[in-house]
């Protein structure tokens, strides 16, 4: 009988789910509302997401993701069950074939809580577990089971991965746990440094998308609420593009640094190729606006935005398990 063909990004900030011929079933975020009295969990995804910061305290948000591993194991089996369940049914003869992003710079042990909440969520085993730059550049379209160098760069929500790739396997890369977390926790200090003003994360994520930008530019703003830091009483203020810029500088110098250790390490006909292909870039960071021409002015190397940077990912694992035999031997393995 079928098994089922999935690939899952378990991000930090969302999971996506990629289904062999019905492309992304699932795009929600990765939080989970727990009722404390009994660990029971109330709501998963979007809905959980909707109550971020107006629960009450017998219930609590939790983000079982933390830069790019698990930082929740229960709450995360919990969340990968869900969604498997959601996408394969609840009555299933046959286990589905599932693989899994991590980021390339795992631990032993982080990859190892990952191949267990997969087998306890109902994983065919042995789990699969696929490199997000490896997944990412499938994903991406990029031709990386040639000889050739291909560079790609995935800024998600607690990692940042750059990589060189040729023939299914990575040469070079380096993993940061410096992404879009970290512009959204800048944004929020900045806010209180500047203004006085305590906001909540989601709305810092919401002025990331309304005003940042990578290179500083003029003409965005928008009215942020919070709680004013002195009185205490409800206030708003307007936040530009220029302020948003300045908040985010330093992890985007950190994203920069990564990129750049990574062109420094790569062989030379490997970096010529780099040169010629140029810097793909995938993940929600990539949709930050200016993204491609800073990385573009900082190397001197061309760089693009994929065609649909938040899916590559997804997509990319779940193309994997078509090539599974040619790419086995750079996938991550039990130990």
């Amino acid at each position: 009988m079928f098994a089922r063909q999935v690939g899952i990004d378990l991000g930090t900030a969302n999971v996506l789910v990629y289904v062999k011929g019905r492309g992304i079933v699932i795009n929600e975020p990765s939080v989970v509302a727990l009722r404390l009295s009994d660990n029971h969990v109330r709501a998963i995804g979007n809905e959980a997401r909707n109550m971020l910061g107006r629960t009450p305290d017998s219930v609590a948000i939790i983000r079982p993701m933390r830069d790019g591993v698990i930082a929740d194991y229960m709450i995360t089996e919990a969340m990968l069950r869900y969604y498997i369940r959601k996408v394969c049914g609840g009555l299933r003869l046959v286990k589905p074939e599932v693989m899994i992003c991590i980021p390339a710079g795992v631990t032993s042990v982080e990859e190892r809580a990952v191949r267990d909440a997969a087998e306890q969520a109902g994983a065919k085993r042995p789990e699969l577990l696929i490199p997000e730059p490896l997944a990412a550049a499938l994903g991406a379209g990029m031709p990386v089971a040639r000889p050739g160098g291909n560079m790609v760069v995935d800024i998600g929500g607690g990692t940042t991965e750059a990589a060189v790739i040729s023939m299914y396997g990575i040469v070079v890369s380096r993993s940061v746990r410096v992404a879009g977390d970290k512009m959204d926790e800048a944004i929020t200090a900045y806010i209180r440094r500047k203004h006085n003003l305590i906001i909540g994360e989601r709305t810092a994520e919401e002025v990331k998308i309304e005003t940042g930008s990578a290179l500083p530019i003029e003409g965005l703003q928008m009215e942020v609420r919070g709680r004013d830091q002195v009185t205490g009483l409800p206030r708003t203020i307007l936040v530009n593009s220029l302020e948003t810029n300045l908040a985010i500088s330093e992890p985007l110098a950190a994203i920069v640094q990564a990129v750049k250790a990574v062109l420094e390490q790569t062989p030379p006909e490997l970096s010529s190729d780099v040169i010629d292909r140029g810097i793909v870039l995938t993940g929600g960071g990539a949709l930050l606006r200016n993204m491609d021409r800073l990385i573009s002015m900082e190397t001197g190397v061309p760089c693009f935005v994929a065609d649909d940077p938040l899916s590559c990912v997804a997509v990319g694992a779940g193309m994997a398990l078509d090539a599974i035999d040619e790419l086995r031997p750079h996938l991550r393995h039990e130990e």
